[in-house]
């Protein structure tokens, strides 16, 4: 008797190397770092443990030396690694949500991160090449920069 395939799962589809900030991590610096488009969510951890998850709107009315990690939020914004994807793309997309910390208990595996297409998740590989373009653009249009 044959196996059945299991459906892909969030840790099937997550991003394995997030950018993670550390605790410490002020107000000023969290908006300094949510000014690039394409970061959407901050995920700030204690080791491996997620603290916390911040979206620019946490921070509207933030006192700029705040830690940041006390303006964001769990709930709503992890899920465990044994949802299915399918339905949490369809969910995610219905919300308009982009972005979902994969969390085992409290401690971080990973990120969802949703295609602003809203047809699937980005990828290490994906984000990796994004960043390299970006960088040969900047070293493009600015000679001083390598």
């Amino acid at each position: 008797m044959s196996e059945r395939p299991t459906a892909p799962t969030a840790v099937d589809g997550m991003l394995r190397s997030p950018r993670i900030e550390p605790t410490g991590c002020t107000v000023a610096q969290a908006l300094e770092i949510l000014t690039d488009d394409h970061v959407h969510a901050l995920l700030i951890t204690d080791g491996d443990r997620l603290v916390s998850v911040i979206e620019r709107e946490d921070l509207e009315t933030a006192g700029r030396e705040d830690l940041a990690s006390v303006h964001g939020l769990l709930a709503e914004r992890t899920v465990p690694p044994a949802t299915e994807l399918e339905p949490l793309r369809r969910q995610m997309v219905a919300e308009g949500r982009r972005r979902l910390a994969v969390v085992d208990g409290d401690r971080l595996l990973g990120l969802l991160c949703l295609k602003s297409s809203g047809t699937g998740f980005c990828t290490d590989e994906g984000v990796a090449a994004r960043a390299r373009e970006r960088a040969q653009g900047a070293a493009d249009a600015d000679p001083e920069v390598s």
